[in-house]
């Protein structure tokens, strides 16, 4: 069993990742989570994010290209794709770097899960955009 003050550590870095790469992700998976597995998110807040992703050996960056190329090979986990796309572009991967890693899954993943993966792309693309986009008062 993990003690308090590790688990609280743990939950800290992680939290503090989540930021680094999407500012509302640990509410988000919180308020998603919250009624039905509570202790999900805790757990991807300590071990996914505060374990993983805190490990020394590459950077964050690559650590977005790596999760971005693993879900859309894997073409079943498209809010969990969308989400890495949008972190990715947070921290600093261009659209051509994000193209080009889901180009690279189609030797490995087939065309459909290709397809799947820039068709969630544009769902980030186009609610990145709308969400930058400030109504005119002639609108």
């Amino acid at each position: 069993m993990i003690d308090k003050e590790t688990r609280r550590d743990r939950s800290m870095r992680g939290e503090e990742i989540m930021r680094q790469l999407d500012p509302n992700a640990g509410a988000v998976i919180d308020t998603w989570l919250h009624d039905l597995a509570p202790d999900l998110g805790r757990y991807i807040r300590e071990f996914s994010f505060g374990d993983i992703y805190a490990r020394e050996g590459i950077s964050l960056r690559d650590r977005e290209i790596a999760a971005i190329a693993a879900l859309a090979a894997k073409s079943t986990a498209t809010s969990q794709l969308k989400g890495h796309i949008k972190a990715g572009l947070h921290i600093g991967l261009t659209r051509e770097e994000i193209v080009e890693v889901i180009m690279q899954t189609v030797i490995y993943s087939g065309v459909p899960a290709t397809l799947n993966a820039f068709a969630a792309m544009r769902d980030v693309l186009a609610a990145e955009e709308a969400a930058h986009t400030t109504p005119t008062a002639a609108e």
